[in-house]
């Protein structure tokens, strides 16, 4: 998210979450932003901050001006920094990019120190792809750890969650195939979605 009319138009569907890109390289890097207008909306909504291997000064500077509730970690951040930012108060989605014959070993390190594991399509950058990977590897999953599904989503393929109903599986995070443009997303696409998910 990065229009404030959208922003806005968005919100009255109360998603639980909403993202926002503090990734410079990215079509969607959401700065500028009206401060206090998001204070308020972080009143209502999960407002979540989305990082890049950003230092942690960095992190907690942009949460605290935009007072978001949460932070999805994209990059090699460590274990120890999902953490200290969970002891800051915030909700802690650390990301990981899925492929075939996936070894989820690696996540081990982050089972206590985060809330939640988002899974996207393994890509050249860092999610945004709009390409969704084979969620039968998610059978293979070993943890109790809840997770977000990312990467790819549409009103085509939405359908397919039932298969991963014995999963975790806590939510779902979708962009660019519900956008206008980077950034603005399609408010009649989202309403349709949430009439399927009902």
């Amino acid at each position: 998210m990065k229009f404030r009319e959208n922003i806005i138009k968005v919100a009255e569907l109360k998603p639980d979450y909403m993202g926002f890109i503090f990734y410079a390289p990215s079509k969607r890097y959401a700065e500028p932003l009206d401060e206090l207008f998001m204070q308020q909306l972080a009143l209502q909504i999960k407002t979540t901050a989305v990082f890049v291997n950003e230092s942690i000064s960095t992190i907690r500077e942009v949460c605290k001006r935009y007072g978001f509730k949460a932070v999805q970690l994209h990059g090699n951040e460590s274990p120890e920094m999902a953490q200290a930012l969970r002891e800051d108060g915030l909700e802690v989605f650390k990301v990981f990019l899925l492929e075939k014959n996936y070894d989820f070993a690696v996540m081990m390190p982050y089972l206590n120190v985060c809330d939640y594991f988002l899974f996207d399509t393994k890509s050249e950058g860092h999610g945004g792809s709009g390409v969704a990977f084979d969620w039968s590897v998610l059978h293979q999953y070993p943890y109790d750890k809840p997770f977000f599904l990312s990467g790819g989503l549409s009103l085509q393929n939405v359908e397919g969650l039932t298969a991963l109903q014995s999963l975790p599986l806590a939510g779902i995070d979708v962009n660019s195939k519900f956008e206008l443009e980077p950034g603005r997303k399609d408010v009649s696409m989202l309403r349709d979605l949430r009439w399927r998910l009902s």
